[in-house]
């Protein structure tokens, strides 16, 4: 998240980050937060000034289905305090929003047992047992949590008893079945080493003697919070399912540790090449993205700077926040979007083939637009369903007193939606006033999926010091959809959650690529039911999965615009 000092500022006469509106511009996205009891939530982390870096970037959020009902769930990470990890008071808790149907959610935190009272960063789902019920990975600025889903609405903390409450500042994690055993592995990304007894400076220190860099840290000249860079990062950890159902620890052994300490913040497990196996993207602040090939033995190469990845298109590191993985031009192949800090661009790498990238980020129009924004959550998604991948970016700056000078941004955001104009480029669409997209707020984690079934995707964002923003999409016209729930056959080497497969939906002439990710977004969970926008298209010509296990299967669907649940080995079923 930037430096100690990034040199000159940039005056403008207004902020390019807020109050943007377009009065044509239809309603896309309406903020429905208040209609809901997620009204009632408030996210805190540390004081109003951002004094030290951890108060900076929790927020998790995740859409997944914890009961099995056929309606997503929201579960809302929180962050804490210095004073409540010291037990002086009592300490925020994360939220779990039961989906009732017709926009009614009910906290059911308590009940369910999640509301994990540390310091939340990340959220990552995934049915690590077997058994059919989607499970919970906390990643914590301190000890983090495996939240086991027990069926009955209730959850049980077993991260110590398998082996998983990593200690530390854990971020953005993924599960993938990485080594094709059949049984989910869990790779959590490490940021920095802080010891709250021994606190960086901060800016409460400017008036003492000693300067810069030794009693606090500047932004453009003012005091800010210190941090990534001159403080000590963390190296990242894979751990490995055994059969008893404990995880052991092969981040050295695979060669996914990071021992440079790079400063890590998302991850994800994703097919990038032609192969049957799960690849890892590790995004990164303040230092290169790291990039591993599945070697297929247990192991990993890193190509982050051959693959082109690493650095953009000017050979600069960047302050990596987020991930969006998708095939945006429906090339069969996945590319990858990642926000970044302000006065930088966002960075596009297109998959050019055999893990091979081209940052298109300028070239795709999504460079110039984005430079004054500071993104967080990011994801792909059809929101208007024309089957062709749109981009969703939630924004928010980490330095309050940015709102003190004329820099052309801001602390509060406007999320930004990009229309793909089916030619390789994005455009920003327009926000209508009074619109979920005009009103700026400082996001953090993003997440996507339909809430309330009706074919249209929507969007929730987790943000900081604030209540989150639920946006309800309403745009109107748009295509056909249809959307897939993957079971996959531990017996044949399958996740049963089928994490790691691939869908491909064929219709007139477009073949469309969805990939089942956990993570992602930034330290985020998108719905795992994948959707496709169809466009006008009444019929569909092919569906094909590609199992977590290798083997493809070809099914056959009974019709358009609805949700289907497709078994391994057993095609469609009601």
């Amino acid at each position: 998240m930037g430096g100690v000092s990034t040199g000159a500022a940039l005056n403008y006469t207004s902020r390019r980050t807020v109050d943007v509106v377009d009065p044509k511009a239809p309603m896309v996205f309406e903020d429905a937060t208040d209609k809901t009891a997620m009204a009632n939530f408030k996210h805190r982390a540390g004081t109003p000034s951002k004094d030290y870096i951890f108060e900076v970037p929790s927020g998790g959020v995740a859409i997944f289905d914890y009961d099995g009902d056929g309606l997503p769930d929201i579960y809302l990470l929180n962050g804490s305090t210095v004073p409540a990890l010291q037990g002086k008071e009592k300490p925020p808790r994360a939220a779990l929003y039961h989906n009732l149907g017709n926009w009614k959610f009910e906290d059911v935190t308590d009940k369910a047992g999640v509301a994990n009272e540390r310091w939340g960063m990340g959220v990552a789902v995934g049915d690590y047992d077997n058994d059919g019920r989607p499970d919970i990975f906390v990643s914590n600025f301190g000890v983090s949590r495996l939240y086991h889903n027990n069926g009955d609405g209730t959850f049980t903390d077993v991260a110590q008893k398998l082996g998983v409450a990593r200690k530390g500042w854990s971020t953005g994690a993924t599960w993938g079945d990485y080594d094709g055993d059949g049984r989910l592995d869990l790779f959590v990304p490490g940021y920095l080493d802080i010891d709250l007894n021994n606190l960086p400076p901060s800016p409460k220190d400017a008036n003492k003697p000693g300067g810069v860099g030794q009693n606090f840290c500047q932004f453009r000249g003012t005091p800010v919070m210190c941090g990534p860079r001159s403080l000590t990062g963390e190296s990242d950890t894979l751990y490995h399912q055994k059969p008893d159902g404990t995880f052991e620890d092969t981040s050295v052994t695979a060669g996914v540790n990071d021992p440079q300490k790079y400063y890590g913040f998302s991850s994800a497990f994703v097919h990038a090449n032609e192969d049957n196996l799960l690849d890892l993207i590790v995004v990164n602040d303040s230092t290169p993205k790291l990039f591993y090939i599945n070697k297929g033995d247990g192991t990993f190469e890193e190509v982050g700077y051959p693959s082109g990845v690493a650095l953009n298109e000017n050979g600069r590191e960047q302050a990596g926040m987020g991930i969006a993985i998708g095939d945006y031009d429906n090339s069969g192949r996945v590319s990858f979007h990642i926000t970044n800090f302000s006065d930088d661009s966002n960075v596009l790498y297109h998959n050019d083939g055999d893990a091979n990238f081209t940052d298109v980020t300028f070239l795709a129009g999504l460079g110039e637009t984005t430079l004054p924004f500071l993104g967080w959550g990011t994801s792909f998604l059809d929101f208007d369903n024309d089957g062709w991948l749109d981009l969703v970016v939630a924004n928010g700056h980490v330095y309050p007193t940015v709102d003190d000078h004329q820099w052309g941004t801001s602390y509060a955001q406007q999320a930004l939606l990009f229309r793909n104009l089916r030619n390789g480029k994005f455009e920003r669409v327009g926000a209508s006033p009074n619109s979920g997209l005009a009103a700026a707020w400082c996001g953090r984690g993003l997440a996507v999926g339909d809430l309330d079934g009706d074919g249209r995707l929507d969007v929730v964002i987790n943000n900081a010091d604030s209540k989150p923003t639920i946006l309800k999409n309403v745009a109107s016209p748009v295509g056909h959809c249809l959307a897939f729930r993957l079971v996959g056959d531990p017996a044949k080497k399958s996740p049963r959650d089928a994490i790691g497969a691939i869908v491909y939906v064929t219709a007139g002439k477009i073949r469309q690529r969805q990939d089942l990710v956990s993570g992602g977004s930034y330290a985020s969970q998108n719905d795992l039911t994948l959707h496709f926008g169809l466009g006008g298209a009444t019929s569909v010509d092919k569906v094909e999965v590609k199992w977590p296990d290798g083997s493809s299967e070809t099914v056959s669907i009974p019709g358009i615009d609805r949700k289907l649940t497709v078994i391994e080995g057993k095609g469609i079923v009601k």
